[in-house]
């Protein structure tokens, strides 16, 4: 009997017009043979309109991929540009102190007191340090430090007993950074264990 109940059940929802699986009326055959031209109509006018707006997002594509590569080439240009000019500013600040360093050329070759070509000398190296800093440039410190290799690089080793191993003894050349990049390394002497 349970299973006679369910098939009558089922029968029931299939023949349910809002049931897409019923089986449909003959009436309902008859309406739409009559109706061809109508459905055809609503097909062709939703094709158009499909095709418009494939139309439309086929433009709004090609607008974007055009942007795009104009993006792409104008910043392969500033790219480029600050490759080529990128010193620009740096170089414009040292002009300043190779004017300095002509016009204390030029007062000191007639000069006898060494005091005078001294202070020249000073005021010039001061205004050369003073704009790579400004630029970001650092001295690398070297005295009494230990011996760091991303810093230093050492050309020497001195056996001795003053001095902790791996402390520097003295610089050969200074080094210098750019923020936390090395720009070239400091040439130390460092004392070693005898």
């Amino acid at each position: 009997m349970g299973k006679e109940h369910k098939e009558n059940i089922d029968e029931q929802e299939l023949k349910c017009e809002n049931n897409p699986f019923a089986p449909e009326k003959t009436e309902e055959k008859e309406q739409d043979s009559k109706e061809p031209e109508s459905d055809d109509n609503a097909c062709e006018d939703a094709i158009s309109s499909l095709k418009e707006e494939i139309d439309k997002i086929n433009n709004q594509y090609l607008r974007l991929a055009a942007d795009f590569d104009n993006y792409r080439k104008r910043q392969a240009q500033e790219r480029e540009a600050l490759l080529k000019y990128g010193a620009e500013e740096t170089l414009k600040k040292m002009i300043e102190a190779l004017d300095n360093i002509d016009r204390a050329k030029k007062s000191v070759e007639n000069v006898e007191d060494v005091n005078t070509v001294k202070d020249s000398y000073e005021l010039v190296f001061k205004q050369i340090y003073d704009v790579l800093a400004k630029m970001g440039m650092e001295v690398i410190e070297t005295e009494g430090k230990e011996f760091d290799p991303n810093f230093h690089e050492a050309v020497m080793q001195t056996p001795t007993s003053e001095l902790p191993e791996n402390t520097i003894i003295a610089e050969l050349q200074k080094g210098y950074k750019l923020g936390d990049k090395v720009l070239r390394p400091s040439l130390v002497n460092v004392a070693v264990g005898e």
